[in-house]
């Protein structure tokens, strides 16, 4: 055999029988279907994203999907609670007919769902993390998840063969589980869809130990109305319990403990997660600052001042994890040769009030709580950089992965795709109204209530609340102009100069109770 035969021949060939796998295989479309990756976090607000403009914190790495994709500045969440926005995305349906209003309910699994959909028709599904519908995931090929809530240090899982504990901190276990799956534990044959879903920034907002000290030399910007006072309002809005002044919990929510209330029942219940280098770590990252606090015995706008900081540094230690972990994510997409194929989303089950009102936590149809962050990665698809001002919601989002997939979707189904939205067509015949309804009673004193939400106005009506512990029946209304009024501190349902207005609204709300099939409710508007 020649020399030059072997050299230009024979040599190439052994050569590329050596050579390892090449990661752009994976690139490749399996049955022309794409992977989709949807990553969910737990009340992450808009206002502490900086891709939405944040003031308060940057988050480099969920921008990134905003500059390789699209940006939705209007996505609206159909009830503002944890448990029933799940169970909406699932079944593309509102709470009152998938059966989950509240977080007091129980997910009936056995209805239809888009990961059962995919799955029929050959997609991998996966369940990683949150999952907070009480009964075991159905329709996934491997799931592991946290029970309830979850912890943030330390977290147990709820698997198909028991519990398991895992030592952590619980974004980054979430993260680490993720990718082992991606990694070993897939079949490459199929396209996948995983979610993955965090806890954090959930209450009660602990820090995991690389962002203990984040924030520390900064002071975060209040919002306008810390010191909302709710006057000319309806009365419930008074009533509720969920301000940063009156109802965070010292210890679980504020972290106030000292050097003396560390071994205090209270102290080692607040610690008993924690390993021992977890703990003195975390005690050492709050106790100067709590002695300080301590003996400065602040009263008043002062105090609330304070609380203010420490609440939302310590919401925001929670969302630089997320992001960190979002990073960690894309850059394996990048490397294994995944991402030119792989559809990522990122969004949070609600919004979240950082003050606005006074307030923490979610529930109203106001503003903060009714729009969610929703941001999507699609390769070849969506242009980079691209907004969008459409109303969305996460009700679109079960037929947007169907149509992904290349699945047809269910008639039963009540949103859109929003794919026709990520090829950046134009529809003309979008929606341009929205309705909200929130059925949880008791916590946070947060009244039962629903309400149309319009390019400018809301009209709500707050029909339910609970006095003396028990469930009382009220009808009380409001018209909000959030041109007019950005913060919705006003009412307008009383101004003449909104009569037209309020008639317009009634109907429109008429239409689409009907439209979605909501049960009727007694006394449900004013007479003519």
């Amino acid at each position: 055999m020649r020399l030059s035969y072997i050299i230009f021949c024979v040599l190439p060939l052994v050569t590329i029988l050596r050579m390892p796998a090449q990661p752009l295989i994976a690139n490749e479309p399996i049955d022309g279907k794409p992977n989709i990756l949807f990553i969910y976090s737990d009340d992450h607000a808009y206002q502490a994203i900086s891709a939405y403009g944040s003031n308060r914190n940057k988050t480099p790495n969920i921008d990134r999907l905003a500059n390789e994709g699209m940006l939705f500045q209007r996505c609206l969440v159909t009830n503002s609670i944890c448990g029933p926005c799940r169970a909406v995305i699932l079944t593309g349906k509102y709470s009152h007919l998938n059966g989950f209003k509240n977080n007091g309910n129980r997910f009936d699994g056995s209805q239809q769902t888009f990961p059962k959909l995919l799955r029929k028709s050959g997609y991998q599904t996966a369940m990683i993390g949150k999952w907070h519908l009480k009964t075991d995931p159905t329709g996934f090929d491997y799931w592991k998840v946290l029970p309830g809530q979850g912890s943030y240090y330390n977290p147990d899982f709820r698997t198909p063969k028991g519990r398991e504990r895992i030592t952590g901190y619980c974004t980054d276990v979430v993260t680490d589980i993720g990718l082992e799956w991606l990694k070993n534990k897939r079949d490459t044959k199929k396209p996948f869809m995983l979610m993955l879903q965090h806890k954090a920034p959930h209450r009660a907002w602990n820090a995991g130990p690389k962002h203990l000290n984040t924030f520390d030399d900064v002071t975060i910007p209040e919002p306008e109305t810390l010191f909302d006072d709710y006057d000319g309002r309806q009365p419930v809005i008074a009533e509720q319990e969920m301000t940063i002044a009156r109802h965070m919990r010292p210890l679980f929510d504020l972290k106030i403990f000292t050097a003396k209330t560390k071994d205090t029942n209270q102290g080692q219940r607040f610690f008993r997660r924690m390993t021992p280098e977890q703990r003195k770590a975390y005690y050492d990252a709050y106790i100067d600052e709590n002695e300080a606090f301590v003996k400065a015995k602040l009263t008043g706008k002062e105090k609330v001042k304070w609380e203010y900081q420490r609440y939302i540094k310590d919401y925001l230690r929670c969302i630089q994890s997320v992001d960190d972990n979002v990073g960690r994510v894309l850059k394996y997409l990048d490397e294994s040769g995944l991402a030119k194929n792989t559809i990522v989303i990122y969004s949070s089950d609600q919004g979240f009030y950082l003050g606005e009102h006074g307030w923490y936590d979610k529930r109203w149809i106001f503003e903060e709580s009714l729009k969610t962050p929703l941001l999507v990665r699609w390769p070849g698809v969506t242009k980079a950089k691209s907004s969008n001002k459409n109303v969305v919601s996460n009700l679109d989002l079960a037929q947007t992965f169907l149509e992904m997939a290349g699945v047809d979707q269910p008639d039963d189904m009540q949103g859109h795709s929003l794919v026709p939205l990520l090829k950046g067509k134009k529809i003309d015949d979008w929606r341009k109204t929205f309705y909200y309804h929130y059925y949880e009673l008791g916590v946070h004193n947060v009244p039962s209530h629903f309400g149309v939400v319009t390019e400018q106005h809301k009209l709500v009506r707050y029909y339910r609340t609970r006095k003396n512990r028990k469930s009382v029946d009220i009808n009380q209304w409001e018209l909000l102009d959030y041109k007019k009024n950005p913060t919705e501190t006003k009412n307008f349902f009383d101004d003449p100069n909104y009569a037209n207005v309020k008639l317009e609204l009634q109907a429109e709300l008429r239409r689409l109770q009907k439209h979605y099939k909501v049960p009727e409710i007694s006394s449900e508007f004013p007479a003519k």
